[in-house]
């Protein structure tokens, strides 16, 4: 049997299937808002990974130290075939007192052909004055390793939330290019319109030809720095390049004078310790101080006790070690170590981290004054920039009326054509300088929230 499809069938399949298949891409599609998005990108993006696998493992590193305390076990055991068994010279009389002393010594076997041996090793530290101090550094350790978490999760939080700005200000730069490529070729077909009756000149088409060509081409390359923003979030959030992913936020949705007004505060109100860096450097203070004091326990006795159990045997034949009894032993002890004198080593070492102490230590006042310098700088470049965004606003709307006057005069008879190109020049010119001072302006607050400490305040 022969199906035959009419083109009614074919056109109901294919709206069937784009249905089908658009349905599925909106499954797909993940929906972001740009707190959504910096939460997803600390949940996937590789850096905060690889920061969590290190905490993983100074965790780890924590616990090999505290096994140091614990009781140290081992369990040991060997047979031996002793193929040529050593002798020993024993003087002569050792085996017939009447020999003189000038007779040879006698050579004797000390030892059987086949030995074994079985042993248990316990030894316990009982004090160390080193190993509290361990301790300590060890907690310290594992609070650094947390700070290094917290670092790269703002350090992504600050790329994810460049990376969102972008995208938002890029596409609201294409659906005013829409608008403008919408009203210039009105425009030109007005024009055009004019020219056939008579009223307007073929170069007045011309130039408003080649405007609408020109903001066409704007417009596709938008639209591609458009495609390459999405690229670059997705990169920054962990996704794949090919996933699909929708903005839920928009630029029209941005308070300006509130994100301004979040940023400024005076530097008395301001922790130091709200800076990631400040405070994993205080982290490195404290590390490098308990070293320092590390070296002074040296000087201190160190104390352990041990214990030894096993078996041995020796035969001539080696199916009799086996069977053969095996002969236990055992013994007890307290090992005491006590440092008299190393040749003034531990001194110099001691001198050595004192000075790797006193660097940490500039480098923290350092870190105080660049943190100063960056709040009054973010605080006075977002200040500046949402000035000179405003003002970039006002000339957009002025710009913006001074084509729309222009244009109703050149219908009117009054204005020329060259005027209208001007200004629609110009309106366009402000446009991309708003948008540049937009861009600028998200950018600088990001900037500043990471010097105030508040890009990213998670966990």
């Amino acid at each position: 049997m022969r199906l035959k499809f009419t083109r009614k069938m074919v056109v109901i399949w294919l709206l069937a299937l784009l249905s089908s298949t658009g349905s599925l891409l909106a499954q797909n599609r993940q929906e972001f808002s740009l707190n959504e998005a910096i939460k997803f990108a600390i949940e996937n993006n590789i850096n905060v990974k690889n920061s969590g696998l290190d905490a993983l493992s100074s965790e780890a590193r924590i616990q090999e130290i505290r096994g140091v305390a614990l009781p140290q076990v081992s369990v040991a055991g060997s047979i031996s075939d002793n193929l040529i068994i050593q002798r020993a010279f024993l003087p002569a009389k050792f085996f017939n007192q009447n020999a003189s002393d000038s007779d040879p010594p006698v050579a004797v076997q000390f030892g059987v052909a086949y030995s074994g041996n079985a042993t248990g090793t316990l030894n316990q530290l009982l004090f160390d004055a080193s190993y509290r101090l361990g301790l300590k550094a060890a907690e310290t350790y594992r609070q650094l390793a947390q700070k290094n978490i917290m670092a790269s999760k703002i350090g992504v939080a600050e790329q994810v939330a460049k990376a969102y700005y972008g995208v938002l200000v890029n596409e609201q730069q294409i659906k005013l290019l829409d608008l403008n490529i919408a009203r210039v070729d009105t425009l030109f077909k007005n024009t055009q319109a004019l020219n056939k009756q008579g009223f307007a000149e073929k170069i007045d088409v011309s130039r408003l030809e080649v405007q609408v060509n020109n903001l066409k081409a704007e417009r596709q390359n938008v639209k591609n720095l458009v495609e390459l923003s999405y690229y670059l979030l997705k990169f920054q959030m962990g996704l794949g390049i090919n996933d699909n992913i929708t903005l839920t936020e928009q630029i029209q949705d941005i308070d300006l004078d509130a994100m301004e007004r979040s940023t400024v505060q005076s530097s008395a109100e301001f922790d130091y310790n709200q800076r990631i860096e400040f405070s994993t450097l205080q982290s490195q203070i404290q590390l490098a101080d308990l070293d320092v004091q590390s070296v002074a326990k040296l000087y201190y006795p160190r104390l352990s006790a041990f214990a030894n159990y096993g078996y041995n045997t020796g035969r001539n034949r080696f199916s009799e070690v086996i069977g053969s009894p095996w002969f236990n032993s055992a013994l007890v002890g307290i090992n005491l170590s006590v440092p008299v004198f190393d040749g003034f080593q531990k001194k110099y070492q001691a001198q050595q981290k004192r000075f790797t102490l006193q660097k940490a230590q500039n480098s923290g006042q350092l870190l105080k004054n660049s943190i100063d310098l960056q709040i009054r700088q973010s605080t006075i470049t977002l200040g500046n920039s949402l000035q000179t965004l405003r003002t970039q606003k006002r000339n957009v709307e002025l710009a913006q009326e001074v084509a729309r006057v222009t244009k109703i005069k050149y219908q009117e008879g009054v204005g020329s054509n060259i005027e209208v190109l001007d200004a629609e020049n110009s309106f366009r010119q402000a446009q991309t300088n708003y948008f540049g001072s937009l861009y600028n302006f998200l950018q600088t607050k990001v900037d500043a929230d990471k010097a105030n400490g508040k890009l990213y305040i998670g966990n």
